[in-house]
């Protein structure tokens, strides 16, 4: 028994030695991980294109908002113009408040009021734009598509 098993590894090892195909054997194997890593990375950095897009709509309708003064359809105008990423929409839509300027952020005022500092409740619109995102292929544990939004705030008086 023990010489039949001797023979059988005696006739295998040529088999198990040779080394000419293991670059082929090797590239089968790396190739679909490489490509998904491919994939999944250009699908990762049209993601954070959108995302930059959206922010970059959102100022655009703050800038409008602050050289030509609060006007809704305007505002949304130049949100959705402001790029070429389509499905961009000003939402939620824009919109006017008075507040006073803290170290943080601003806080809701009555218009006319006086704030804390002595000076004038100023007048604030806020613009924001939103898009959703469709990844290429489905993740598991992640969501199949991402709504990015942005919203950025101008003084307009």
């Amino acid at each position: 028994m023990q010489k039949l098993l001797r023979e059988k590894l005696r006739r295998a090892r040529p088999v198990f030695s040779c080394t000419k195909a293991l670059a082929g054997i090797e590239f089968g194997l790396l190739v679909p991980i490489f490509l998904m890593l491919t994939v999944c990375t250009i699908d990762l950095g049209a993601a954070a294109y959108d995302e930059m897009q959206v922010e970059n709509a959102a100022q655009a309708g703050s800038e409008y908002a602050a050289v030509h003064g609060y006007n809704t359809a305007s505002i949304s105008g130049a949100i959705t113009s402001a790029t070429r990423l389509s499905g961009i929409t000003a939402s939620p839509a824009p919109s006017e408040f008075c507040g006073c300027p803290s170290t943080t952020s601003i806080a809701s005022a009555t218009c006319g009021s006086t704030c804390s500092d002595g000076s004038m409740a100023g007048t604030y619109v806020n613009a924001s734009a939103a898009v959703t995102y469709t990844t290429l292929i489905h993740y598991p544990l992640f969501p199949a598509t991402f709504t990015f939004v942005n919203t950025a705030t101008a003084r307009i008086q």
